[in-house]
């Protein structure tokens, strides 16, 4: 008993049954679903697609976790995303040969430092200025998106680039390359916030900034670090959603990703008040959010109802992973039925 308790109590369990849920109703509907198959040397299946698809947002939510974790928020990732995938794609359509290496290499590097720039901007309006976060990163949510479209002109900028589109549809070792880019990234974050002081010192942030402040972390230092590694990861995620179509839509590129993304941080269990983060969980949350996106299109659900099934799900998923309301419904299963009329008559007569 108590070990299925602690099982169920782990904060992966709730999340990781509903993802298993999902691909089960997938399997219902579509008996191949879990199929994959190896041809020229690459994998491919639904299982596969639901991967790379979601690395993008992968991305963006480990960024998203730890601005969470100091108690902050970064509603400018989508902005972020349009704005390096812009720069990215301007500057190939604007060389001889799109195809060469040193071209995207310093497309790609244009485009990151840009995004650099645009994640020190938010975390200077928030650690140095003082401005909430919601507000600070709003700005940037606002103004990115005319960035971007002042990029391109206001234009669809497309490109013929291998190289580049490898980012998005391109193969290493069998595995989508955006999927092996999503696992290094993941394990650098990983590494560097679990195997170093890092991440304790931005869960510190997060649960009492003047507390850690007076135990020595700069406090706005890691508040400073954390947007700008968000703004990376939005950068790289940018740079697979454009080459994923080979082309860059400053309008429409991650529009909505910072919603989908504090969806996967949440789901994942780190609570949006700051403190203890889990990056597991978020790469789970981000694979049910891209699975429950994938199921839709598949069951050919009525597009008009998509966002109420996706928050329906949500919610639910929400809920019975949180303690209290698991409690509350134990308690009401464990209580007692209340005496019947006739009872209480019963135990007056005898007293």
């Amino acid at each position: 008993m108590s070990a299925a308790r602690s099982l169920t109590g782990h904060r992966l369990f709730w999340p990781l049954v509903v993802l298993l849920a999902l691909l089960a109703a997938n399997v219902v509907y579509r008996p191949g679903f879990l199929a994959v198959e190896l041809k020229d040397g690459h994998l491919y299946g639904s299982l596969v697609d639901i991967v790379r698809l979601s690395a993008p947002l992968i991305l963006v939510a480990l960024g998203m976790s730890l601005v969470i974790a100091t108690g902050g928020i970064d509603l400018s990732v989508g902005s972020v995303v349009a704005v390096s995938g812009a720069v990215a794609c301007l500057y190939l359509s604007e060389q001889p040969d799109q195809n060469a290496l040193g071209a995207v290499g310093t497309a790609l590097a244009l485009a990151f430092g840009v995004a650099l720039l645009l994640g020190a901007w938010n975390g200077v309006l928030v650690a140095v200025v003082g401005i909430q976060p919601i507000i600070a990163t709003l700005i940037l949510m606002v103004a990115g998106r005319g960035l971007a479209q002042l990029v391109t002109s206001g234009q669809i900028i497309t490109v013929n680039s291998g190289p580049y589109r490898t980012i998005g549809v391109g193969h290493l070792l069998t595995l989508p390359f955006a999927i092996v880019v999503a696992l290094a990234v993941t394990l650098v974050v990983a590494l560097l916030t679990r195997r170093t002081a890092l991440g304790m010192m931005i869960e510190a942030v997060g649960g009492n900034a003047e507390a850690s402040r007076l135990a020595g972390v700069r406090s706005r230092r890691i508040t400073l670090l954390v947007y700008v590694v968000s703004a990376a990861c939005a950068a790289v995620a940018g740079f697979m959603m454009t080459a994923n179509v080979s082309s860059a839509d400053g309008n429409a590129a991650g529009l909505w990703v910072e919603l989908d993304a504090i969806l996967a941080v949440v789901i994942g269990g780190t609570a949006l008040t700051g403190g203890r983060f889990h990056l597991g969980g978020t790469v789970v949350g981000a694979l049910i959010i891209q699975t429950l996106t994938t199921s839709v299109y598949a069951m050919n659900i009525d597009p008009q109802t998509s966002l109420l099934f996706k928050a329906v799900v949500v919610i639910a998923v929400c809920l019975i992973q949180a303690p209290a309301f698991r409690a509350r419904f134990r308690r009401r299963r464990a209580a007692p039925p209340a005496p019947t009329p006739a009872g209480q008559q019963k135990e007056q007569v005898s007293a």
